[in-house]
């Protein structure tokens, strides 16, 4: 097959440091080349995934409605240039918009919260040509309320980059990793860590101004340096695997419904049990009492933290290998191209 994937025009495949999707579409590049395929793309200029054909985006960030524009010729201009069997857009819905009365088919995969008019028109202009994924039941069934083919398949990670801790230490720390905002739950985590006694370290960005600078400033700066609270910063993946391979448990309490959660899945590839709250597709990832815990408040992230010991950590590795490694999910995507290519 020749498959032309394209990302949103922010960050390039892959990102230097985050842009969770430009992952997912970097390892999904990847794994389809070395399965036999054709793969071209179209994203940031500043890509360096290897590809069989590439254009960049004109417009990165697109910055007024004729900035959208132009992106979306350059979607038909690389689609009459590189003709492939299939595209799948991991960017934006509008930039099928001209492509969707056409026969070609077509994938809008969805990374975040979905829905509205724009759905039910573009599934009935497409028709039989057009499906959508979500990068989980909870957002595959949100979609699918507005109409259209829908299939829920998951994000993944690199399993064979983050390195499996059968055991680590009794006073390994806590480790939140995630942005430091208030919907992820650093503030929990504050209050778990230090009513249960154990070290925590904070790693992420947080913003610079705003509402969720304010929470930086009143709810977690004052908590640094005291009780075994320690921010690390942002990190890069060579300290992401340190940090959760190191860890006692990844503690990300979210305060939202999580559209997938891909630092739940790279915490179970280091074995590192996950303590979060069941919200959004957090149950499709972690099975409360056997990868980690679920938990309501902090005093059941407490209760959580003194239960890891039942955790086995190999478990966890094996629920990571299983459903959301490259080798699990690539397949599904493959299977969907051949099952759609059949309909069209």
């Amino acid at each position: 097959m020749r498959i032309l994937l394209s990302t949103d025009p922010f960050l390039p495949v892959p990102p230097p440091l985050y842009g969770g999707v430009e992952r997912i579409v970097a390892a999904l590049l990847a794994d389809l080349r070395r399965r036999g395929h054709e793969v071209g793309l179209i994203a940031h200029a500043d890509s360096s995934a290897a590809v069989d054909f590439f254009v960049a985006w004109p417009d990165a960030p697109p910055e007024s409605a004729a900035a959208h524009i132009r992106n979306m010729r350059a979607l038909l201009t690389a689609v009459s240039r590189f003709q492939p069997s299939i595209v799948h857009s991991f960017s934006r819905l509008l930039y099928l918009a001209p492509l969707l009365p056409r026969r070609i088919p077509k994938i809008m995969s969805y990374q975040r919260f979905v829905g509205g008019r724009q759905i039910s028109l573009a599934a009935l202009v497409g028709g039989s040509s057009l499906m959508f994924t979500g990068c989980s039941k909870f957002i595959a069934t949100m979609g699918g309320k507005y109409g259209g083919a829908w299939r829920a398949i998951p994000n993944f990670v690199d399993t064979d980059f983050y390195d499996f801790k059968s055991r680590v230490p009794d006073d390994a720390p806590l480790v939140f990793l995630s942005r430091v905002e208030r919907e992820k739950g650093a503030h929990w985590a504050i209050e778990i860590a230090k009513n249960t006694g154990r070290r925590l370290l904070i790693a992420g960005n947080y913003a610079d101004a705003g509402h969720q600078r304010q929470y930086w400033d009143h709810m977690i700066r004052p908590e640094l340096g005291n009780n075994g609270i320690e921010y690390v910063g942002a990190v890069g993946d060579e300290v992401k695997r340190q940090l959760l391979g190191s860890a006692a448990a990844m503690v990300v309490p979210i305060q939202w419904d999580e559209p997938f959660g891909i630092v739940f899945a790279e915490a179970l590839a280091c074995g590192t049990p996950v303590i979060t709250c069941p919200r959004g597709a957090a149950p499709e990832i972690v099975r409360d009492g056997i990868d980690g815990f679920l938990i309501q408040d902090v005093s059941e992230g407490c209760r959580a933290v003194h239960r890891l010991g039942t955790i086995d950590r190999r478990k966890c590795r094996e629920r990571a290998v299983q459903a959301f490694s490259v080798a699990a999910v690539v397949p599904q995507y493959e299977a969907l191209y051949k099952e759609l290519l059949q309909r069209t």
